[in-house]
Order: C-alpha cells, then sequence, then structure tokens
C-alpha cells in the first residue's frame, strides 16, 4: 500500500508546522517518565491516604502492582452516560483479575447538549470542554497512576478527556465506549414531526411523542452525530480496542470488551515491557487518521473544533486547510443520519467501523503504522470483536458492505469527497459541510437578514417575514460573545423555509450541531463579530453570496469595507443558569479556527 499523495502532503504540513511544539511536548512527557512509576516517589503518609479506602491496600502497598486510574463522565440524566453506572465494579473485578488495581480518580462534569439546545445552558457548553481537562487534571494530579481508563462518550466530553489524556501523556490511556441505544422511531420521522411543529401542523404533543420514541433507552443517541463521531474517532486513532465503539450498552459483549480494555491498561503501564504512553499515540499521523475517519463517514462539524484543541495538548498544530484538502481526496463511504436514513446501529450492522478502516487501509487514506492502544497498527482496526466462551475475540472484519443503501467501499462511494469545504472571503474564514446538501443548493446568492441570537430569527419565521430567498445571517454566537452554542434548534425552521421552495442559508460565527444537514450552513465563521470580525458590519438587504463550490464567503454590497461595526452587548450572556461563572473563559477563549480553547 502507498499512501495517498495528499495524505502524505498534508501529514507533513502539519509535522513542519508542529516541529516546535511537538518537540517541546515529547521532551515533557519524557521528563515526567524518567523517574518511572510516580507513587514510588510518594511519602508513606501520601499513600496511606491514597490507599485508605482499598479493600487490598496492604498487598498493593507491598507489591508492584499496576494502579489504574478510572476518569468518569458518569451521570444518569445522560442516556450514554447511564450504563457507566456499573462500570467501576466491573473495572475492579477486571483489574484484580489482571494482577493490578483500580480506582476512581474522579469524576467529570456532562451535560446533554440535546437538553440544552436553544437555553441558556447552551452556552456553557462547548467550554465544558475546557472544564472536564481542568477536572481530569485535578484527578490525575494525585500522581498515584500507572494507566488511566477515560469513560465518555458525548460531545465535549471525549474531546476534554483526550485534551487531559495529552497532557498527561506519559500516562497510557484507554478509552472505554458505552455505546448507542437500541434503534428507536427511525430519525427522519423525527425530524419529520419537528418540522411539522414548527410549521404549526402538529401540537406539541405529537411531538413528545415522536422525541419519546427515538430517544427510549440507555446509551448513545443512534444519529450520526456528535457522540457518535467521537465514537468513531477513538477508533480510528487507536484509542478504543478494535470494534467496540458501537456495540449496544449492558450486553456480554459490550461487558467483555470493557473487561479486555481494561487487561490492556494494565499491560501496557511502566511496570511491564509494553510501555505505551498516550502521548505516543496521539501524534500528527493519529490525528491526519482521525479527520479522514471523520470525512469518509460524514461525521459532525463540531469535531473541526475539537480536533485542534485536542491537537493543541499533544503539541500538534492543526489548521482548517488540513480538513479541507483531507475532504477532497477522502471518499464519502456512509450514509447514516442526517446524511442517510440509517442509523448508527444499520451502520455497525451493515460492516462498520472495521469494513472502512481496511477500505481506506487498502486506499491509502490512512496512516497503517501508527501506534494503538490494541498492541499494534491500524490494521488490527480492521478487525471484529466476537464472544467465544465469555471471551471476547477478534476475527476478520466484513470485506463488502452488507448493506450498499448505507455503507459503501471506497471505491464506489457515495461521494468521491467528504463534503467539508473551507469558505474564505471578505466575511472571514469559515466551514460549510455539504454532504447532505442537495448539490442545486451549494451555490446561495440572496439577501441578507441579520439577527443577534437565534431567536430573533423563530419570531421573524412567526410574523411571517420570510417570504423570499435569504441568507439568514446569525452574528455574535462565538466563543469570545457567549461560549459559541450550537444552533440546532434554527433547523426545522430553516428546513421549512426551503420546503417551501425557497433558497436559504445559514451564515454565522456560532456552531450548527452535528446532526445538522440539508440547509447549506457557512459555519465557524473568524474572526467573530464580538472580536471585531466582518459579520459586524453586515446590514439587512446586503446581498451575500456562500459559494461552496468554489469556497468563497462574500458580501458584496460596495460599501462593506468601510463599514462601522455594530455593537456588541455582552450583557445578553453575562449572567444567568452560571453563565456569570464563565466570564473569564470568555475574555480568554482562542478563535474557532484554533478550537475555540482556553486551557491549550
Amino acid at each position: 500500500m502507498t499512501l495517498h499523495a495528499t495524505v502524505d502532503r498534508v501529514t507533513d504540513r502539519i509535522r513542519e508546522r508542529s516541529a516546535k511544539t511537538r518537540s517541546d511536548y515529547q521532551t515533557k512527557i519524557a521528563r515526567a517518565a524518567e523517574d518511572g512509576p510516580r507513587r514510588a516517589h510518594l511519602s508513606c503518609g501520601n499513600q496511606a491516604h491514597a490507599y485508605a479506602a482499598m479493600p487490598d491496600k496492604d498487598d498493593f502497598a507491598a507489591a508492584r502492582k499496576p494502579n489504574v486510574g478510572i476518569i468518569t463522565a458518569y451521570n444518569d440524566m445522560l442516556s450514554a452516560h447511564q450504563p457507566y453506572e456499573r462500570y467501576p465494579d466491573l473495572i475492579r473485578r477486571a483489574a484484580h483479575a489482571a494482577g493490578a488495581t483500580a480506582q476512581v480518580a474522579g469524576g467529570v462534569p456532562a451535560m446533554c447538549d440535546g437538553v440544552t439546545q436553544g437555553r441558556a445552558g447552551m452556552e456553557l457548553s462547548l467550554f465544558s470542554r475546557d472544564v472536564i481537562a481542568l477536572a481530569s487534571g485535578v484527578a490525575l494530579s494525585h500522581d498515584t497512576f500507572d494507566s488511566a481508563l477515560y469513560l465518555g462518550v458525548c460531545d465535549k466530553i471525549v474531546p476534554g478527556l483526550v485534551i487531559a489524556a495529552a497532557t498527561f501523556g506519559h500516562i497510557p490511556a484507554v478509552f472505554i465506549p458505552a455505546g448507542p441505544m437500541p434503534s428507536g422511531l427511525p430519525n427522519d420521522e423525527k425530524s419529520k414531526v419537528r418540522q411539522q411543529f414548527a410549521a404549526g401542523e402538529v401540537g406539541r404533543e405529537a411531538l413528545m411523542a415522536a422525541e419519546m420514541a427515538s430517544y427510549h433507552s440507555p446509551g448513545t443517541c443512534t444519529f450520526y452525530g456528535t457522540a457518535n463521531s467521537n465514537q468513531m474517532l477513538m477508533e480510528f486513532m487507536g484509542l478504543h480496542l478494535p470494534g467496540s465503539s458501537f456495540v449496544n450498552p449492558n450486553t456480554p459483549l459490550r461487558e467483555a470488551l470493557t473487561t479486555a480494555a481494561v487487561t490492556r491498561a494494565a499491560a501496557i503501564t511502566r511496570l511491564g515491557n509494553d510501555y505505551l504512553p498516550a502521548g505516543d499515540v496521539l501524534d500528527e499521523r493519529a490525528f491526519v487518521n482521525g479527520i479522514v475517519g471523520l470525512m469518509a463517514t460524514g461525521g459532525s462539524t463540531n469535531l473541526i473544533i475539537h480536533l485542534p484543541a485536542m491537537a493543541r495538548a499533544a503539541g500538534v498544530l492543526l489548521d482548517i486547510e488540513d480538513f479541507h484538502d483531507l475532504s477532497e481526496c477522502v471518499p464519502l463511504m456512509a450514509r447514516v443520519y442526517p446524511n442517510g436514513l440509517a442509523d448508527v446501529n444499520h451502520f455497525h450492522a451493515s460492516g462498520g467501523l472495521g469494513f472502512m478502516i481496511g477500505q481506506l487501509i487498502e486506499a491509502g487514506l490512512l496512516h497503517p503504522d501508527v501506534k494503538t492502544i490494541a498492541g499494534g497498527g491500524l490494521d488490527l482496526y480492521a478487525q471484529e470483536p466476537q464472544l467465544h466462551d465469555g471471551q471476547v475475540h477478534w476475527v476478520e472484519g466484513a470485506r463488502a458492505s452488507l448493506n450498499d443503501k448505507i455503507l459503501r467501499p471506497a471505491s464506489a462511494p457515495f461521494a468521491a469527497t467528504g463534503g467539508l469545504k473551507q469558505l474564505d472571503g471578505n466575511l472571514g474564514r469559515g466551514v460549510i459541510k455539504v454532504s447532505a446538501v442537495a448539490p442545486e443548493r451549494h451555490v446561495i446568492e440572496a439577501p441578507a437578514r441579520v439577527f443577534s441570537d437565534q431567536e430573533e430569527v423563530k419570531a421573524a419565521f412567526k410574523r411571517g417575514e420570510f417570504t423570499q430567498d435569504t441568507i439568514v445571517v446569525v452574528r455574535f454566537q462565538g466563543p469570545r460573545a457567549n461560549g459559541m452554542p450550537e444552533l440546532h434548534s434554527l433547523t426545522p425552521t430553516l428546513a421549512v423555509l426551503q420546503d417551501r421552495g425557497l433558497r436559504v442559508a445559514l451564515v454565522t460565527d456560532g456552531r450548527m450541531s452535528g446532526a445538522s444537514g440539508k440547509v447549506p450552513a457557512a459555519i465557524h465563521v473568524s474572526p467573530e463579530a464580538a472580536d471585531g470580525g466582518p459579520l459586524a458590519r453586515l446590514r439587512d438587504g446586503d446581498l451575500l453570496r456562500l459559494d461552496a463550490t468554489r469556497g468563497v464567503l462574500e458580501c458584496l454590497s460596495e460599501d462593506f469595507d468601510t463599514r462601522e461595526n455594530a455593537s456588541f452587548d455582552p450583557a445578553r450572556s453575562a449572567e444567568g443558569m452560571g453563565r456569570e461563572l464563565f466570564a473569564a473563559f470568555r475574555a480568554h477563549v482562542g478563535p474557532a479556527t484554533e478550537g475555540a480553547a482556553v486551557v491549550v
């Protein structure tokens, strides 16, 4: 297999761009690891505090057993994280069987964007990623762990945990998923009811019934949004065990995979012969593999923000151009809602990630020669797990799609490219995902309607003000303005306008959900309006052009460059629902193009 020229070129470009930061990072983690297991240097009093609650503390204090730290995002409000309630006991039993011990080092917050969509709490969502990284850092600062297990699934949780794993890069890291809930009401039927409700065609009772039939049990939501994109990413980057991402919760195979992950975490510590620090896994090739997986699956646009932040924690510098160039050479191999009718369970049954990884390696689109927690290169991830006599074994994965309406080979994909486009022009720099957008809507030229929040858009819709082709601009939604909330609650409104025959698009310095699809949306526009970005100069009626074909986002009004910026009112997001606690975050956050991060 010869590496594809574009993948090779982009990887070299990232390596050159990151030469100093990556070298400094590797020096840092080597220095942290050089003394061996850190707890050996704790005083007797320190160690007694650390082990006081352990049932086998006497044996542990005297022996050189690996001690595995558990960072858990468990809560029972998130369906995706509820299964983690049982994991600590299972992990402790598995660690004991492997000649190790395990402790819950700490918990991290995990908020549900599905609950906070369109609400004030959504303005804390992106910042929760940095809080998760900080909370993980506090847990690991006890310095008593030889490896770490990270239990997390959803939107900001996995990126925050990866930032922590990279920061403590001398400690081996294994990520353990919980799996998706079984299939419920098909996602397209749920979406149809949402649009009917937005149009006033059905009442709240019908809407509630559809939502409850869709989100109905423990496990990740089954559409291919950010949560399931995270799970894909961990497999493509070698931080999960092969084939573990989309096994349903509370099944024998799920439990066996968790046990196997604990056994692996105990085996790769510095106490043994297979020491694998997390920082060695998280190199530039792993991040390129993650981006390739994102494009091949049509994954969430939120990862375009999260991946640069994760990479920075490991000394790797990513840019929007890396995503764009890789998207241009990576075929779209999957159709999973919102890019198709299938859900992740259907995708998994059709051959899933094992089939895709095998295909992409054969096509030269992945780096196979990476380090993974499975103990070899990425070719191990073309396998799938099976259960025999209560033990998990890996066998050759599917070599042909079992449903070509959901999953196709790299040689005959749904589309030749991943569908992500970089946008540039006098309105700033952003991205658009077109994998679910009809080709005739890839270029939209229309007058602007300018709003300062999504509620204003909904109110204008209810007043019947959208009667012509329109590009809806929602500005002051960037990280410095209000934490960069998702604007997913606008999707039904914009979809209704599009279904009425209007040519519509969205332009924003905010985010859209990983579940957004068929309406063209130029997102993450940077510099953001609150930081003096060009969106602050727009007025109602300006003629805008969003051209995903040429990668252009521009205002065509002649006096645009000479205007004063509209004023920004920071008081709109200054308090309520905990927003006052995050004023320092808003003041110091970096731009979306660099991951919209505070801690890296």
